[in-house]
């Protein structure tokens, strides 16, 4: 076979394919681990989609210990013990800090830039690449080539490339217009792995009726959300915190994070139920509400809610409850009280989706994990084939464990790499 990109030295070659948060990651390691490494990136710029997460200040990491960090992993969080003791949160912190770029710790252990920059993780990651040597070819990776059970290069579209070994780091279905179109899936597939079932994950429910478009753009912070099945009303998620009404329905933390629970959506099957006054037990919330119509009883219903409500609200919570908004505090019943007590305590949005997998943070599903070893992110089907970040079939809840994932599978698969590069030279 002869290949038309030639390496550079007598190294050992690891090509990574793919140039987002895994595949830097990946690079820099198997280059610190001695290797001569090619980073292939379709884009112009390294990094696209990890400069637009968490709306461009990149929650890089979840200041937690492994154990709480695999609570917040639902897919196959067993498969990430070796990859979190190679690098753990409080060593991505480091690598980071060393690079030159402080962080600080929010709200739930939510690690982020002080700058509150997402560009400056991405440029010490691409910096970092060009410090040790990295080659970064701005090319689309077509297939990767295998003879006798084991990779041996690249097919890109500027030319082939002999490779010792092959990290796929090339990211799941989410943003395809940052590159992350399932090319992936595609070539681990053609080399015998299986993918489970793509599906979006993290991302914003759509509302069967127009309830919250009618409040498109409020954001309500410290309420409690709930997702109910209607049908045996069990609850299937519970979280505290800020949610967001949109257009087609609702998104926020919560919501994103309540998205993993619900990969068998259907039409009217899901609602969510939120609790506006969660601190309040429905008997204090009525004392509220008494003192509120005493201060306000010669006023119409649809002006004695501004102490509870914020304005945006009022209308659309007043048409849920049945009452007429004309009418005066003082001649509200107890029955309509406790109407208006209920909405208060379950305010309920019924679900009819997703939103596409496009506007998905992530991608649930992916290389079968099975057919990979957690000890080294190596193929158990292709030697010298390594896998790194959202292609796996592993994804966590919002809070910094999804981009630690990429940055402890990438380390090790670049660890790993290199040493079977190392091996086979």
């Amino acid at each position: 076979m002869m290949f038309t990109i030639k390496r550079a030295t007598d190294r050992p070659c690891v090509v990574v394919v793919g140039g987002g948060a895994s595949g830097m990651m990946a690079a820099i390691r198997a280059s610190e681990c001695g290797a001569q490494v090619f980073l292939a990136e379709r884009n112009d710029r390294l990094g696209k989609k990890l400069r637009i997460t968490g709306k461009g200040r990149c929650n890089l990491t979840n200041s937690c210990g492994r154990d709480e960090f695999l609570t917040n992993v639902p897919t196959n969080p067993r498969f990430l013990y070796t990859a979190l003791a190679a690098m753990d949160p409080a060593d991505t912190m480091a690598f980071f800090e060393t690079l030159g770029v402080p962080l600080k710790v929010e709200r739930g252990n939510r690690v982020f830039p002080v700058s509150d920059r997402a560009d400056d993780i991405a440029d010490a990651l691409a910096t970092r690449c060009r410090t040790l040597g990295v080659t970064i070819l701005h090319t689309r990776v077509r297939s990767i080539f295998k003879q006798n059970d084991r990779v041996v290069g690249v097919q890109t579209e500027e030319g082939d490339l002999e490779a010792d070994a092959v990290i796929l780091a090339t990211g799941g279905k989410s943003y395809p217009k940052t590159g992350s179109d399932g090319d992936g899936y595609r070539m681990a597939k053609e080399l015998g792995h299986t993918i489970t079932s793509i599906r979006p994950s993290l991302i914003p429910l759509v509302e069967s009726g127009n309830l919250c478009a009618q409040m498109q753009g409020l954001s309500l912070r410290n309420v409690a959300l709930r997702i109910v099945e209607c049908a045996s009303k069990k609850t299937v998620y519970e979280d505290f915190g800020e949610l967001l009404f949109t257009h087609f329905g609702l998104s926020g933390p919560t919501v994103l994070s309540a998205s993993a629970h619900l990969s068998d959506m259907a039409p009217g099957k899901y609602e969510a139920q939120i609790d506006l006054k969660p601190a309040l037990s429905p008997e204090k919330l009525d004392e509220r509400l008494l003192s509120d119509f005493s201060k306000y009883k010669n006023r119409d219903f649809a002006n004695s809610l501004n102490d509870l409500l914020p304005q945006k609200m009022i209308e659309p919570f007043i048409r849920l409850t049945g009452i007429d908004p004309q009418k005066k505090v003082h001649s509200i019943t107890k029955e309509e009280r406790k109407t208006i007590l209920s909405h208060l305590k379950c305010f309920c949005v019924l679900l009819s989706g997703l939103r596409p997998i496009s506007e998905a943070i992530i991608t649930r599903g992916g290389v079968d994990v099975a057919e990979v070893n957690p000890k080294t992110m190596e193929s158990r089907l292709a030697k010298g084939l390594y896998f790194a970040g959202e292609v796996l079939d592993v994804d966590a809840y919002t809070g910094g464990f999804n981009l630690q994932i990429a940055f402890s599978t990438a380390f090790l698969a670049g660890q790993n790499a290199a040493g079977e590069a190392n091996i086979r030279i």
